[in-house]
C-alpha cells in the first residue's frame, strides 16, 4: 500500500485539484482514497492507476456538486486557491505537463462536474478517450462530444493548444520594477489593452468587487491600492515565487504573505491578471 501511495500521490494530488479548484479538498481526496482502498479486493487493482483516478473522479464530482451551491453565495470573485509547484521529489513520478495554467483553471469553472472532468483527463493528463469513458461511464463518442463541449464553453477552438505561454523570470522581474518604480508607462507596455484584472478576497479582506477591465484602469489600480499594500515603512516587498509551476508575485508584509498575483500572458502582453487575497487560500502558499 505504500507503494502505491509513494508511486501515485502526485498524480492523484494533481487530479484532484484540478477538478476541485482547491488543495485543500485535493489533500483530503487523495487521503481518502488512500484510506478506502485497504478494503478493496486485490484483483480490483490489478491496474491500480485506473482504479486509484476513477475512485478520485468520483469522488470529486461529488464535491463538484456541493461547491458550486456554496460559490453561488460567495461574496465577490471566486478564483482557484494557488499552490507552490511541488519539489523535485515529489515530482519523479508525475509528468511535467500535467498541470493545466491557473488562467485555464479559471475557465474550468465554467464546466459541468463532467465536462471538466474530461477535459482535465484529455488535456492535462493526455488519456486516451476509451479510458476516460471508463472513468466517467459514458462512451467514448459521448466523451469527445463532451470535450468539444467544453472547450467551446471556454473559448477555445478546435486546433488551439490549451498550455498557454508562461513569462520567463526576466520578464516577470521587469514587471515587478515597473511596480516598484511607479513606471505607469512601462507597465502600460506590459499590459494588453483589453486586459482584465480579477481580485478574489472572499469578503475577509479588500478586494475589487467586480473584474477591472482595459489596460490604463488595471495599471492604475496596480499604482494605486497594490502598489500602496505592497510598501512597508516605505521599502516595497513584492517577492517572485513558483505558484502552480508558474513565475508569480508575491505580496508580503511582516505578517506574512496577503496577497498572490498569478499573470496569464500571451505574446509577451498580461491578458489577465488574478489576484488572490482571501486568506483562506494562502495558506499553502506561506
Amino acid at each position: 500500500m505504500q507503494a502505491l501511495y509513494n508511486q501515485y500521490k502526485g498524480l492523484l494530488f494533481k487530479l484532484a485539484y484540478q477538478l476541485t479548484g482547491s488543495v485543500s479538498d485535493a489533500e483530503d481526496v487523495v487521503q481518502d482514497v488512500f484510506l478506502k482502498i485497504h478494503d478493496v479486493p486485490p484483483e480490483k487493482l490489478a491496474e491500480p492507476k485506473a482504479y486509484l483516478c476513477k475512485m478520485v473522479t468520483n469522488r470529486c464530482r461529488d464535491l463538484q456538486k456541493s461547491a458550486r451551491r456554496k460559490r453561488e453565495q460567495y461574496y465577490g470573485e471566486w478564483l482557484p486557491e494557488p499552490f507552490l509547484s511541488p519539489e523535485e521529489d515529489v515530482m519523479e513520478s508525475v509528468v511535467r505537463d500535467d498541470l493545466l495554467s491557473y488562467a485555464m483553471l479559471v475557465l474550468l469553472e465554467r464546466l459541468s462536474p463532467t465536462e471538466r472532468t474530461v477535459f482535465v483527463l484529455r488535456e492535462a493528463f493526455g488519456f486516451e478517450f476509451l479510458e476516460i469513458a471508463e472513468l466517467v461511464d459514458k462512451s467514448e463518442v459521448n466523451c469527445r462530444k463532451l470535450l468539444s463541449r467544453a472547450r467551446t464553453k471556454m473559448g477555445i477552438s478546435a486546433g488551439e493548444l490549451v498550455h498557454s505561454e508562461e513569462a520567463n523570470h526576466e520578464w516577470v522581474h521587469g514587471f515587478m520594477a515597473a511596480l516598484k518604480q511607479g513606471n505607469m508607462n512601462q507597465i502600460l507596455s506590459m499590459l494588453d489593452q483589453d486586459v482584465v484584472l480579477v481580485s478574489d478576497g472572499g469578503g475577509k479582506v479588500t478586494a475589487a468587487d467586480e473584474p477591472i477591465v482595459t489596460g490604463e484602469l488595471v495599471a492604475r489600480f496596480l499604482l494605486g491600492p497594490v502598489r500602496q499594500a505592497s510598501m512597508v515603512e516605505g521599502a516595497a516587498v513584492i517577492e517572485i515565487g513558483q505558484i502552480n509551476g508558474q513565475p508569480s508575485l508575491i505580496l508580503r508584509s511582516s505578517e506574512g504573505i496577503h496577497t498572490v498575483a498569478m499573470l496569464q500572458i500571451e505574446e509577451n502582453k498580461i491578458q489577465n491578471l488574478y489576484f488572490i487575497r482571501n486568506p483562506d487560500k494562502l495558506k499553502h502558499v506561506g
